[in-house]
């Protein structure tokens, strides 16, 4: 969440930022924030002057005490004691007032970076890189030629996969319900090649390898701002109140829950693998097609921790990471940098990568890089300690998918359709096995 600081020293700004990001109500949100931190600050005062006038108070019964002035010493522990009752009384109107505060500013969305372009929606997105040639001055995948595609056999990935019997949707259906697919023979070993393939990247560029829990708890869905859960996407077991995560972003940015890192020890870099779980409410049509949008799904996440200074630097390294995996599985990319309307919640800026579906026509996002900022940080209580005056501060914390398996997957069977099979891009075949899938 924002730091109070910020929001003090610099409401415009402030201000400006959640109107780029399209959060109705930004002046007045701020406006109650800033009210309710001054009656917090107002008690505080009020308690501190009480207590102090209380401690006064007390050391000086005993002096009367000694004088024999008892009376007197009556009266001071009377005083003393009344100013305790409205001490507490003072705690409790701080208590509620912090209580409020924090619900306040959990509401307030992150501040997007002056790099972040206007705009409410995705059509607004710009795209800032394609490895796609262009025909008659529009993106297309016309000129694509790296993977040669047979235009008779040019199906979609949920025909692909039932021709060549690697995904069964309607057993997935049966056991759990729709958006829980089972795969199949190479279409398992495709899965496991690429997380494989995903794991060993990462490891190379230096990324240490977790496996955590796929349950958390609601301290750390809150932490890394997936709670309060306003658009209800996260699958809840409410007995137990533990939520399953929808990225591994929550529990691995949640080791440094409360721990105050040292500076020579950041950036820390770390990456998972872990089955997610999304419900998707609300989603519909051609977009939960076959792979699209499932329920629950494979992904990788790499995670940094950062100095101030330093995470614009390991948000490029990131972005360089994902596109390195897109080039090696060679596949048709485009990088998109979000727009203020379209950026998630808890991000100061955001790039998209987008695979392009050669048989359905259409772009289909599979990883987003975000730079978060202090903002998850100030909510985890997640802090490093200066070398320079031992001073703590705020880390930056940084995530991204690299990548996301289901989309993928439907891009790869889609894009290396060939007379013989589909061909497995080279980096891909150690992993696999095999080079084409034809049977």
């Amino acid at each position: 969440m924002l730091t109070l600081k910020l929001i003090n020293e610099e409401t415009d700004r402030v201000i400006r930022g959640l109107e780029k990001k399209h959060f109705q109500g930004a002046k007045e949100a701020i406006a109650a924030v800033q009210a309710t931190d001054k009656k917090r600050r107002e008690a505080q005062q009020q308690l501190d002057n009480l207590l102090a006038e209380s401690k006064k108070k007390a050391a000086e019964i005993g002096g009367l005490m000694k004088q024999g002035l008892r009376e007197q010493a009556d009266q001071a522990k009377a005083a003393v004691a009344t100013l305790k009752e409205k001490a507490k009384d003072l705690e409790t109107i701080m208590d509620k007032a912090q209580r409020q505060l924090t619900e306040q500013l959990c509401q307030i969305p992150n501040i997007p970076y002056d790099e972040v372009p206007e705009g409410a929606a995705a059509e607004d997105n710009v795209v800032v890189k394609s490895n796609l040639k262009e025909c008659d001055g529009t993106d297309t995948v016309g000129n694509w030629t790296t993977n040669p595609v047979v235009e008779a056999a040019r199906l979609p990935h949920w025909e692909l996969a039932k021709k060549y019997n690697l995904i069964d949707f309607d057993l997935g259906v049966k056991i759990t319900g729709a958006g829980f697919p089972v795969y199949i023979g190479k279409g398992a070993q495709l899965q496991r090649a690429l997380i494989n393939f995903f794991l060993a990247e990462a490891n190379k560029a230096g990324y240490t390898e977790i496996m955590p829990p796929t349950v958390v708890n609601a301290a750390s869905g809150y932490g890394t701002g997936q709670l309060p859960d306003k658009e209800g996407q996260m699958y809840h077991a409410e007995v137990d109140d533990f939520y399953l995560i929808p990225t591994a972003e929550v529990p691995v940015t949640n080791i440094y829950r409360d721990v105050i890192l040292d500076e020579k020890d950041l950036p820390i870099k770390n990456c998972a693998y872990t089955q997610c779980f999304r419900r998707e409410a609300g989603s519909y049509g051609k977009d939960v097609r076959g792979l699209n949008r499932l329920h629950e799904f494979s992904k990788i996440e790499i995670v940094r921790i950062d100095t101030p200074e330093h995470s614009k630097e390991s948000h490029k390294e990131m972005l360089a990471h994902v596109e390195g995996l897109l080039q090696k599985l060679e596949l048709p990319y485009r990088i998109l940098r979000l727009c203020g309307g379209d950026q998630s919640f808890t991000s100061a800026i955001c790039y998209d990568f987008e695979v392009y579906s050669e048989a359905q026509k259409r772009w289909l996002e599979v990883s987003s890089v975000s730079n978060f900022d202090t903002y998850q940080a100030n909510r985890l209580k997640c802090r490093y300690r200066r070398t320079a005056d031992k001073k703590t501060e705020l880390c930056h914390t940084l995530n991204g998918s690299a990548l996301a398996l289901p989309r993928i997957v439907a891009a790869l069977l889609e894009n290396n359709q060939t007379e013989a099979g589909i061909r497995i891009p080279k980096a891909l075949q150690p992993y696999t096995g095999f080079d084409i899938i034809d049977r």
